[in-house]
């Protein structure tokens, strides 16, 4: 198959030049059916088991992650599982961040009193764990200008210094394998295809220590059981941090994990990759100089954000973050793409 072209065949009709998936990823024609047969289901009363969906996307999700659907919860947002995490550190635990990383990720740990907070380059992880250290939370791929975090010396540094971590998987599921980590966290919504709505949790199989602050019924061994009043009993899984869940969105996320099934996730690596360095390639020829990111699906390009609502009047979706146009590419791009974006910033 050729790298170059769609991988995505006729499961997406997008309507524009978008090479936008590091905010948000388009969501196939099945998965679009199916939230749509869901929502039309329930206005006609009789609606569907979409708790069915929630259990099929996270086993998807576990596929990916290596590790047993028991280790997976779902839920709504980055910020509140960030925030569990935060919540299960003792007064005067160390955290160690990477600099201008996610809010979504930081914030939580910022905004927790009594937690010592440590922030230092991406590249400066690694050595910068310590004795003393509990906890160190960063992304796998950093949403502003794709840069590839090295996972495993900062996992092995981690281990040797008696801390945990915690990676935010959010710009890297669904292109990038996913690491090993004592927490690992993603949204459904951008490479993985689905709609807004779904955040997955990873955690140890001892459950990590984490409280569920959050619990409510869905977060019961038998939640239909556990409806009123305390829950008797949570779940023996990581079903317990689960979050009241927005059906809809897992009726469509089947659908993303189903084409990412079916393609693997080598070859979206690979056509993702090839697509990028063919920007990066074009934007040497013009004389720009992107942000060192080799091997991302993120291309990031500094002082040319300003140009992003320009090129969205022209059809081509793009992002600027951080006064960078940041450009990223999926499994339903093409050379096209790349080349009318290059062709539109001579």
């Amino acid at each position: 198959m050729d790298t170059m072209k769609r991988l995505g065949g006729d499961a997406f009709a997008p309507q524009t030049t978008y090479l936008n998936s590091a905010s948000t990823g388009l969501i196939p024609a099945a998965g679009v059916a199916a939230m749509h047969e869901g929502v039309q289901a329930t206005a006609a009363g009789r609606p569907l088991d979409h708790f069915r969906d929630v259990e099929a996307a996270r086993a998807a999700f576990a596929r990916l992650a290596g590790v047993p659907a028991r280790q997976v919860a779902t839920g709504a947002s980055v910020a509140v599982y960030a925030g569990l995490i935060a919540a299960s550190l003792p007064d005067g635990a160390e955290v160690l961040l990477s600099e201008d990383d996610f809010s979504s990720l930081v914030n939580p740990f910022h905004s927790r009193p009594g937690l010592k907070v440590r922030t230092v380059a991406l590249e400066d992880l690694a050595d910068s764990v310590r004795p003393g250290t509990d906890l160190v939370a960063f992304s796998q791929v950093q949403s502003a200008d794709g840069r590839i975090a090295a996972v495993d010396a900062v996992r092995e540094a981690a281990r040797a210094h008696g801390a945990r971590t915690l990676v935010d998987a959010s710009q890297s599921a669904g292109w990038l394998p996913l690491p090993q980590a004592d927490f690992l966290v993603a949204v459904g919504f951008k490479w993985l295809m689905g709609p807004r709505g779904i955040t997955y949790l990873v955690v140890p199989e001892d459950l990590g220590g984490l409280t569920p602050l959050l619990a409510g019924w869905v977060a019961g061994e038998q939640p239909w059981d556990s409806c009123y009043g305390p829950v008797a009993e949570l779940a023996h899984s990581a079903r317990r941090f689960d979050i009241s869940p927005s059906l809809y969105s897992y009726a469509g996320a089947v659908a993303g994990f189903e084409l990412l099934d079916h393609l693997g996730i080598a070859a979206v690596r690979a056509h993702d990759a090839a697509l990028a360095d063919r920007f990066r390639a074009g934007l040497a020829e013009l004389g720009h100089t992107p942000v060192h990111a080799p091997g991302s699906a993120i291309v990031s390009v500094p002082g040319l954000g300003a140009r992003q609502p320009q090129l969205s009047a022209a059809g081509i979706e793009v992002s600027d973050r951080a006064g960078n146009l940041r450009a990223s590419f999926h499994l339903y791009n093409s050379s096209d793409d790349v080349d009318r974006l290059l062709h539109s910033l001579t």
